[in-house]
């Protein structure tokens, strides 16, 4: 069986510089996912044209938006890129340059071209779970990100300020701590096997 080797993280993308290279439906909906989870991301949009829908968008989350062609010189100081217009060769390009500067770039619907892709997210509260087919199959994940919207409970956030105030009780080293915690949660899932006998 093939298997998943990348590895998740969860970037603080209001301490990135990100951009998106590409004005139309798929920058939208670019956009509208990175600002739906993280409200505060500093994006930069360039693009010819723009949509309305994301010029709009743009306005509410202080996103700056340049109407130009594509260059290098856009990637000055940027730590991701979305490389989503129509055309092949500035998606390209934009993989180019980025990989000659180290920096993180995604291309729309092209695997290859990509140092990560954007998967699906649950977030409920400080909770939230990330989903990846390694790029294979969007839809699957739109439909497991449904399916454990459906499946967390709505106090879950609840049950993680609970716990974070319990650690700040706890005495002793890291390791004590984890034990103590680890000890306090085993019946949470011990109840949901319960549950399903």
């Amino acid at each position: 069986m093939e298997r998943n080797e990348l590895y998740p993280i969860f970037l603080k993308v209001s301490n990135l510089n990100v951009l998106i290279v590409g004005g139309g439906n798929v920058g939208l909906e670019k956009l509208t996912f990175l600002l739906k989870s993280s409200p505060n991301a500093q994006v930069q949009m360039v693009a010819p044209e723009f949509l309305p829908e994301t010029l709009a968008l743009a306005q509410k989350h202080s996103v700056e938006i340049t109407k130009a062609e594509y260059n290098a010189d856009f990637l000055d100081g940027k730590h991701i890129v979305v490389a989503c217009t129509d055309k092949v060769e500035v998606n390209e390009q934009v993989y180019h340059d980025c990989r000659k500067q180290s920096i993180l770039v995604n291309v729309a619907d092209n695997p290859p071209y990509c140092d990560f892709y954007m998967g699906g997210i649950v977030t409920k509260g400080n909770v939230k779970v990330a989903i990846s087919t390694n790029g294979k199959s969007p839809t699957t994940a739109k439909r497991l990100r449904q399916f454990f919207e459906d499946v967390l409970p709505e106090n879950i956030d609840d049950l993680v300020k609970n716990l974070n105030s319990y650690r700040d009780t706890l005495k002793g080293n890291f390791e004590e701590k984890v034990e103590a915690l680890n000890e306090f949660t085993k019946g949470l899932l011990d109840s949901k096997e319960n549950e399903k006998n």
